[in-house]
């Protein structure tokens, strides 16, 4: 069940799959995108708090922007809409508590870097961006 209306998220949504992620509506597409063997996945939990406004979005769409190694696959889940895939997620995200916005990296179907909703609001962006690309340094 969906927290917000469609139309109020459509335009957050846009933001990251213009900048090339993919939207995963089920915990089926969840399962399929992050149980690779190979390559590297990109996480957003997506949000319609500030801080995924003002730094989480803006951070994915710079480092990804300005980055010399980058993953191979970028998804993303909005916290507080499609609730199944949500959840889908946030299972292989664990041992990390839930948190919205939030990024994790997946190497060869292993969690192996993840940026939490207080890493996000208590940096600035270029902090978030250097987190990022080190990780795609370091991992992709």
């Amino acid at each position: 069940m969906a927290v917000y209306p469609e139309y109020m998220v459509a335009p957050i949504r846009q933001d990251l799959t213009e900048a090339g992620f993919e939207q995963l509506m089920t915990p089926e597409a969840v399962d399929q995108a992050l149980d690779t063997t190979e390559g590297t996945v990109l996480v957003a939990v997506n949000s319609v708090c500030g801080c995924a406004a003002a730094k989480a979005r803006p951070a994915l769409k710079l480092a990804l922007a300005s980055a010399d190694k980058k993953p191979t696959k970028l998804v993303t889940v909005f916290a507080g809409m499609e609730t199944d895939a949500v959840a889908k997620m946030r299972e292989h995200l664990l041992p990390y508590p839930p948190s919205s916005p939030c990024i994790g990296l997946f190497k060869d179907g292993e969690l192996v870097h993840m940026i939490e909703r207080y890493h996000i609001e208590g940096s600035d962006l270029m902090r978030i961006v250097n987190n990022l690309q080190g990780a795609f340094e370091e991992y992709c």
